[in-house]
């Protein structure tokens, strides 16, 4: 028999450990981990902010696939997506983040199902990626029209980053090539290897300035860079990675999703060039997966 309770049995709040009920499988965990992200259903549920259903042994009762939760539990704790090999059940994990509505796993499942799409997990023990960044501040001068025969002398600055990235693992450097596109006037656009080095990736761009109109952006032949996070259609499972781009505006951004893809698959910074303990403000990167 179900009871339908406030957050505590006899209204007050609760405490840990808190026991659960899923689906029939009994977990027992914490409230900071339940309300780790306090904009889920889970965190609405254990922060008061919603009333929770007992079972008869007085277990928080959710009707919920038990066996799957394990991970959504085991991402709660860790911030971590950690699915055994030849896991399944992608699907119907994909379907208990949504329903919890815990945003930042559904981005892991997403990167995850992007990876297997490369044939990503596992690869070469050993593989390297090596990274040289650089950047340079050039002067633009143009003609801001006012009027049929005013114009206006006008200077700004703009930077132009270079990265050149070698990597020894064929299937992650076409990930990346998915993963970043360039910003042009025809729409996104996917970079690709170095025709006669196909395990080098070269990627130059200029974010657009404030001050610069785009009109003459465009005029220079300039092109941005973004970021395109998969996202799964929901209802047709069909992959689509052309949603929701955003723009790298520096090199410290550039870094940072590189990471973010690369130590999913296993790789480790190796070296950092000029500071190690200024990895995101580095000229030189070298990753190896273990």
């Amino acid at each position: 028999m179900l009871d339908l309770s406030p957050p505590g049995a006899d209204g007050s709040p609760l405490k840990d450990p808190v026991s659960l009920n899923v689906g029939g499988e009994i977990y027992t965990t914490t409230l900071d981990t339940l309300t780790r992200y306090r904009d889920s259903m889970l965190g609405a549920m254990f922060s008061g902010r919603m009333a929770v259903v007992r079972d008869s042994r007085g277990h928080v009762f959710i009707d919920r696939d038990g066996k799957v939760f394990r991970y959504v539990l085991n991402y709660l704790r860790s911030s971590c997506l950690d699915l055994p090999d030849g896991f399944s059940e992608l699907p119907l994990l994909r379907r208990e983040a949504d329903f919890f509505q815990i945003r930042p796993l559904l981005d892991a499942i997403r990167r995850y199902e992007a990876s297997a799409a490369f044939g990503l997990r596992g690869g070469p023990r050993g593989a390297m990626i090596i990274v040289n960044l650089d950047y340079k501040v050039r002067l633009l001068h143009f003609n801001l029209r006012h009027g049929p025969e005013n114009y206006e002398l006008c200077t700004c600055s703009v930077r132009a980053f270079t990265v050149e990235l070698f990597c020894t693992w064929g299937a992650f450097l076409a990930l990346l090539c998915e993963r970043f596109s360039y910003r042009t006037p025809q729409g996104l656009d996917r970079p690709r290897p170095c025709r006669q080095r196909l395990n080098w990736l070269k990627l130059e761009w200029v974010p657009r300035p404030d001050e610069l109109p785009q009109d003459q952006y465009d005029k220079q032949r300039y092109r941005g860079l973004a970021v395109t996070n998969p996202e799964v259609d929901q209802q047709h499972d069909v992959m689509n990675t052309h949603q929701h781009p955003y723009d790298i505006t520096d090199l410290q951004a550039f870094v940072e999703e590189l990471l973010k893809v690369s130590l999913v698959e296993g790789f480790r910074v190796d070296l950092v060039s000029p500071d190690p303990a200024e990895i995101l403000n580095c000229t030189s990167l070298r990753l190896v997966k273990f």
